[in-house]
Order: structure tokens, then sequence, then C-alpha cells
């Protein structure tokens, strides 16, 4: 317990001189000294809402292909040109172009949709996993591969199937037609080159038919945090009918949900009134290719009251309605 304070201590005064030049700051010690603790945490959490606050944190940031806490390189694939480009976080934290490969992608056009179809996903994904002759990756696919999380959240959310959507070479005893099943394959030297250059743990994988778009929005991006953490506080708090005025009236959740069910639920649950934390880490904020106005926001949560703890990823897939407020159509 007394660790936990500690360190809870640390934080407030370390983050204290983070939101002292932050616009309609009003976080004082005298409110520390007369309130303790708990006054000071709440009022550090409103700040955490303004845009001001975000639209500061922003002016500085590379925000290219949107908001990124959590990967050092990005990928990315115009299948309209066949080419993959790797992108680096150098060392002022901005992505830098590093190399263009041509690539093969599927044999069809158009964004895959079911098993078979011999398309290439369009999409926002993860890096998950590489395979190499050492995990017996079959000589078809060259001497590398990396392993995508298609299909994401939004993939299931539109009722898309299938599965192996991979970065891989060419084979290395036998020729191949200039087309996949639905991957994206690289010269075997690319591959290679790849596999020395990115962290199979860190990296973003951007998909469209054409340009992938870049210089997000920092002030749409500003808006959307300081949502996510509107969000957040009325969950923190116990605002039920806050918490729910995010989401959409289509919501439907990852283990198909729908709204009215989920909105009972979670109303059944703000009523224990429990004491949460809630901390949000490594968000990422990207616009969602061939869509307009749709977002993937993900990030890792930590989640613990009296009842229940949870530690792991979390998806929103949202839409930016016409008075500028998100909601979430899809979660997991």
């Amino acid at each position: 317990m007394y660790k936990t304070i500690t360190t809870l201590v640390f934080f407030l005064f370390t983050s204290f001189s983070l939101f002292a030049n932050t616009p309609g700051y009003t976080i004082s010690l005298d409110q520390y000294r007369t309130q303790g603790i708990a006054n000071l945490e709440r009022e550090m959490d409103i700040q955490l809402t303004s845009k001001d606050y975000w639209s500061d944190f922003l002016k500085n940031r590379d925000t290219k292909f949107g908001f990124i806490e959590e990967y050092s390189s990005v990928l990315t694939c115009n299948k309209e040109k066949s080419t993959l480009t790797l992108y680096i976080k150098d060392s002022s934290e901005k992505y830098e172009f590093k190399k263009e490969h041509n690539a093969y992608t599927g044999k069809n056009k158009g964004d895959k949709i079911k098993e078979g179809d011999q398309r290439t996903p369009i999409g926002v994904y993860k890096i998950v996993d590489k395979l190499s002759k050492d995990t017996n990756l079959d000589p078809f696919y060259g001497p590398l591969a990396f392993v995508t999380s298609y299909p994401n959240t939004y993939d299931t959310y539109r009722g898309k199937n299938g599965h192996g959507i991979w970065i891989h070479g060419l084979p290395t005893e036998q020729t191949r037609d200039e087309y996949t099943k639905g991957c994206i394959a690289i010269q075997n030297s690319n591959i290679e080159c790849l596999g020395r250059n990115i962290n199979v743990n860190n990296t973003l994988l951007i998909i469209d038919d054409d340009e992938i778009q870049q210089n997000i929005s920092k002030d749409i991006l500003a808006s959307i945090l300081s949502d996510l953490y509107k969000w957040r506080y009325a969950w923190l708090y116990n605002d039920i009918e806050g918490y729910l005025s995010f989401y959409a009236d289509d919501f439907v959740r990852f283990d198909g949900i729908r709204f009215e069910s989920f909105k009972r639920y979670k109303t059944r649950v703000f009523k224990k009134t429990e004491k949460k934390t809630i901390v949000f880490q490594d968000i990422n904020i990207v616009p969602y290719p061939n869509t307009k106005n749709i977002y993937q926001v993900t990030f890792k949560e930590f989640y613990k009251s009296d009842s229940f703890e949870f530690t792991g990823d979390k998806t929103l897939m949202i839409r930016k309605t016409s008075n500028n407020k998100f909601k979430i159509f899809t979660e997991k």
C-alpha cells in the first residue's frame, strides 16, 4: 500500500509541471494541501478532457499517419502502385521514409471480403509474428514471412473472414505468378532487409487501394483525444449517461452484443459505484483507409475496481459525427 501511495504522489507531482503551462490550467498546490490527493486527481482527470491541452500536446508531434505512440515503424502498402514502403521513427520522433519495395498483391482488386477471394485487405493491422526456416516456413514464401492481424476488429464487425494474410518473400525453388492469393510479397533480398529493420512487436501496417493518407489534421486528432478522455472520465466517475453518449445506436460489440443489451449491462455495473483506476497507454489513432470520418483507436488499458481487473489491448472503432463528437460503433 505504501508503495502504491508513494507512486501516486510521485505521478501527481511530476504531472503537475506538465499541466502548469496548459491553457485553462486550474490545479494548485493549495487544492492538494486542503483537499488531498483524490480531489487533485479528479481535477487532473478533468484537464485530460481538454481539447486545448491535446492541441498543445500535439503541436510538435509528427502526425504523418495519425497519433501513434506504440509503433516505431510504419509500413504502407499502395495496391494500385504495387508498393510496400517503410517509415521508421527517428531520434526526433518523426517517421522518416526509409525504403520503397515493389510488391505483389492479390490477383483481384478491391477489399478482401471472404476466404478465397484472392484480394489483399484494405485496413490497419499489426505485425504479430515473424516466420522463417527456423520455424518451418514453407520455401514457397521465401526466407521470411511476417504475419498480420487480419481480420481485425473492424473486419469482424463487417462480417469479413479469411486468415493468413502475410508479408513474405518469393519461392526459393520455383517461379510464381505476379500476384498473390491476398498476401503482400516482395523480393527475397527486400524481405531480408525488412527483417533487419523492423521489430515484429511494434510495426504498424496500413493498406489501401491508392495513396495512403498522410499529414493527419492535428485539430481532428486533438478532438478525438479529448473525447477519448471524456469517455474515460464518465467511466471513471460512474456517469452512465455521459458514458453511453459516446456509443452509436448501431453499436455492436465484438461478441455480437448490441447497444440495448450493452446499455443494460453497463447500467448494472455503474450502479455499483465502485472506485476505479483506468489508465490508457500506447494510444494510436489512425484514419481508416477507404472510409470517411472513421478512425481506429487502440491502446493498452489498465482497469481495476473492487470486483474486476483487466490489463490488455483495447480497440475502439469510431466515427466522427457532424457535431464533431465521436461515436463508438464497435469495440474489443
